[in-house]
């Protein structure tokens, strides 16, 4: 292998639970609620999807079915599907679902499983391309160089930059010629055998490791060192 491919939400990183997103926005905004309203808003945002990265939506209103098919593909489009479903959840402040969402983006809400680190210096000491290839609508580097890991990266390929989304092979191949590799020698690394999967289209070998809290997941990443050889 000469290079390898990772998702990152997931994979990578984790966003933090509901509950902490919902806590740090309303003492942002320097709201409270009681104890027993704060852990129903955040168990109804959970069961909505409302967090980018989190839990998928229990059910999806049909109103927001077509943009949540595509919501990956640009910014706004991110933003709509989720402040859509934000919205659905009584909240004490209008203004608290805009800031969900900014919430999300921040480097704060984000922390990498306990052998990110670890994997992506080997990578790079042994001369292995990295590539994070993501569905997300918004810029995500600041996350890698808040925790020190953006000297690890050679190229970002997110979805929102290119108007197209995971599985479609065309980002996997831009990522693939953004490091200069035969897509037969890159190894895809990701939590969404759909999404993720679509790098085989290519030619390009596929692992999986689950998408589990960062506490729960301490070593699923190593194998990947054994992996590249």
């Amino acid at each position: 292998m000469t290079a390898v491919l990772f998702d990152f939400s997931g994979t990578l990183f984790r966003v933090e639970s509901t509950e902490s997103w919902l806590r740090a926005v309303l003492a942002d905004a320097a709201l409270t609620l009681p104890e027993p309203e704060l852990a129903e808003a955040a168990r109804a945002l959970e069961e909505a999807g409302a967090l980018p990265g989190g839990a998928i939506p229990a059910e999806l209103p049909s109103e927001l079915a077509d943009v949540w098919a595509v919501r990956d593909e640009s910014a706004e489009l991110h933003r709509a599907a989720y402040t859509g479903l934000t919205r659905r959840v009584p909240l004490p402040d209008p203004g608290l679902y805009d800031a969900l969402y900014d919430r999300h983006m921040t480097p704060e809400a984000w922390s990498p499983y306990p052998d990110t680190a670890k994997v992506l210096r080997t990578l790079r000491g042994r001369g292995i391309g990295v590539g994070v290839v993501s569905n997300i609508g918004w810029d995500l580097r600041p996350v890698f160089r808040e925790h020190g890991l953006d000297g690890c990266v050679d190229a970002y390929v997110l979805s929102y930059e290119h108007g197209i989304q995971k599985p479609d092979a065309r980002l996997f191949s831009v990522a693939c010629e953004a490091l200069g590799a035969d897509p037969r020698d890159v190894l895809m690394v990701g939590d969404s055998r759909p999404a993720d999967g679509g790098a085989a289209a290519l030619g390009c070998q596929v692992h999986f490791v689950d998408h589990l809290p960062v506490s729960e997941r301490p070593d699923a990443l190593l194998p990947v060192l054994d992996l590249v050889g």
